[in-house]
Parts: structure tokens; C-alpha cells; sequence
């Protein structure tokens, strides 16, 4: 499987009493779909995976392979610190979803590019059928290896091995990655600030939060690079690049950035702790400032 274009990585949508909202994704697979977005990477960090239990995943992906959009990838992120877990997740969403996605342990964590390659392997081999990605993230995970090497074992070892996603700033790691071996592995960039910096390299399929909210905005990113208008692409992504540090001004992230989705029309509810949400009044000034720098006509809608 080679995924192309964006791909949201989904927030969990819940309730005021901090219960899944299950009855909210569809809405959400079909505003995403509006606003040309190829897939959900599900289950993810922006889904604050940390603070669902094991059973609320599988719920969260089942409702997902229910309620999504035709033509749209689903991708489950199944990684966990406990291996078992982990492999009951993949297991149980073998037969709902087009690709599964894990990123390594992060308490215990690993020293060796041997023991990610058994925890990549063992996780990959409970669904056999299904595309198999590793999910690099190493400042969350500690897992700070570089992935053109660990290709080069992943892929002789692996059978439904099929690539990286990538979020990490390392542009010359990411593009060995995209040329390893005639480019066989699909190598998705995760790191939404540099989308534009992604595209002379090769990049061709991406995962990022910020494609919930500004799908419009990469969009005509990418029409201006393509048109050889660089001072215009520069100029976008310098907003996409302003929303990301306004969102962290108001707060945090993780739990400001889930609260506007509400603003753009899907209600994704609050955030579990650690993170918080904010009172309306804040999100209209939120909404206000975007208007005023120029950045909420990008939003989608």
C-alpha cells in the first residue's frame, strides 16, 4: 500500500462527561471528506490514545469502519507499552481497517534498533493481511533511532511491512527514507510545520492534527509550489505555522486545538487530563484572531 494526500490524524470525540461520543464520527469522516481529506489516522497522539482504555479504542475503531466515507483510508494506531495489548488491538481490527500504524513503548523504553524491530514485527505478524507502519515520533517515545537504518532490517524482516510514519524534524533522514530502495516504502511526513519544506523532496502522503482545521490552507500550499510560486507557498505555510503557535499562546495544543473543532463544525467535546479545554468566550477570541491575521478563511468548513 502506497497512501497519498492528507490524512487527519483524528481527534476522539467525547462527551461533556468525558465519555466517547461515538455518535459523532460520522459527521466527522464526512467533514473531513468535504474538505478533500484521503484518511484518518485513528487512535493516534491527537486522539490522546494515553488516556483511552483498551476497550474504548476498539470501540473508537469499530465506529469508524462503521461510519467512514467511501474512498477513504482508515488507519488504526495500535501501539501500546504492554506488547499484549498491543497485539489485541491489531487483532481485533484486522479485518476493519486498511493499515495499522504503532509507535514503540515510552516508559520502559527501547535501546536497540533489534528490540524495535521485535516489537514492530510481533505487532505486524497478528494481522498478516494488513499494511504494517512504524509510527516515529521519538520526542514522545524516546525511540530516537534513525529510520533509514532501521528500513533496511524492517524490510527484509517484516512480510506486511510498508513504511514510516514520520514525525520527526529531519528533513535528511525523512529523504533517505523516500529514496531507500527505489523509493518501496511509503514514507508519510508528520510534521505539519514543515509540509512546505516536504514537497521538493518527494513527499507524497502526509498525517498531521492541523489538517483537521486547515485542510483549505495545504491545499493551496501545494497549488502554489506546484505553479512555481514560492513566495506564495512561503506565505502560507508561514500561517498554517502561526495557527500551530497561536493554539500553543491559548494553552496547549492538544486541548485548545480538539475545542475549536466545535468553531469549524464538528463537536469533538472536551479533552481528558492532562490537557483542558476553554470556555467559549475563549475560543471566539481564538476565532477572532484567526480572522485577523488572515488565517481562518483556510479553514475548513
Amino acid at each position: 500500500m502506497h497512501l497519498k494526500n492528507l490524512i487527519a490524524a483524528t481527534y476522539t470525540p467525547l462527551q461533556q462527561d468525558f465519555r466517547i461520543n461515538l455518535s459523532a464520527v460520522k459527521t466527522y469522516g464526512t467533514f473531513l471528506k468535504r474538505n478533500q481529506i484521503a484518511g484518518a489516522f485513528v487512535n493516534g497522539s491527537t486522539a490522546d490514545f494515553v488516556s483511552l482504555n483498551t476497550e474504548e479504542r476498539k470501540l473508537i475503531i469499530d465506529a469508524w469502519s462503521k461510519d467512514k466515507p467511501s474512498d477513504f483510508y482508515l488507519i488504526n494506531h495500535v501501539g501500546h507499552n504492554n506488547l499484549r495489548e498491543a497485539i489485541a488491538l491489531t487483532e481485533h481490527c484486522a479485518d476493519k481497517v486498511d493499515a495499522i500504524a504503532a509507535l514503540a513503548p515510552f516508559y520502559f523504553k527501547l535501546n536497540s534498533l533489534e528490540q524495535l524491530l521485535e516489537y514492530c514485527k510481533q505487532i505486524a505478524l497478528a494481522a498478516p493481511k494488513l499494511p504494517f507502519y512504524y509510527y516515529h515520533i521519538p520526542v514522545l517515545t524516546g525511540a530516537n533511532f534513525k529510520m533509514h537504518d532501521f528500513l533496511k532490517i524492517a524490510t527484509k524482516e517484516i512480510p506486511n511491512f510498508s513504511g514510516i510514519k514520520f514525525s520527526k524534524n529531519d528533513l535528511i533522514d525523512f529523504k533517505f527514507c523516500l529514496d531507500y530502495n527505489n523509493s518501496s516504502s511509503n514514507i508519510l511526513f508528520g510534521v505539519d510545520e514543515l509540509y512546505l519544506s516536504s514537497l521538493p523532496l518527494g513527499a507524497a502522503g502526509w498525517v498531521g492534527s492541523t489538517y483537521n482545521h486547515l485542510a483549505p490552507l495545504y491545499h493551496k500550499i501545494k497549488d502554489a509550489f506546484e505553479n512555481k510560486d514560492n513566495i506564495l507557498a512561503g506565505k502560507l505555510q508561514g500561517k498554517a505555522m502561526r495557527f500551530v503557535e497561536l493554539l500553543d499562546h491559548y494553552g496547549g495544543y492538544n486541548g485548545v486545538a480538539k475545542g475549536l473543532m466545535k468553531t469549524l463544525g464538528v463537536d469533538c467535546g472536551p479533552s481528558r487530563f492532562p490537557h483542558s479545554s476553554l470556555n467559549e468566550q475563549r475560543y471566539q477570541q481564538i476565532k477572532e484572531t484567526l480572522k485577523k491575521e488572515g488565517i481562518f478563511q483556510y479553514t475548513s468548513r
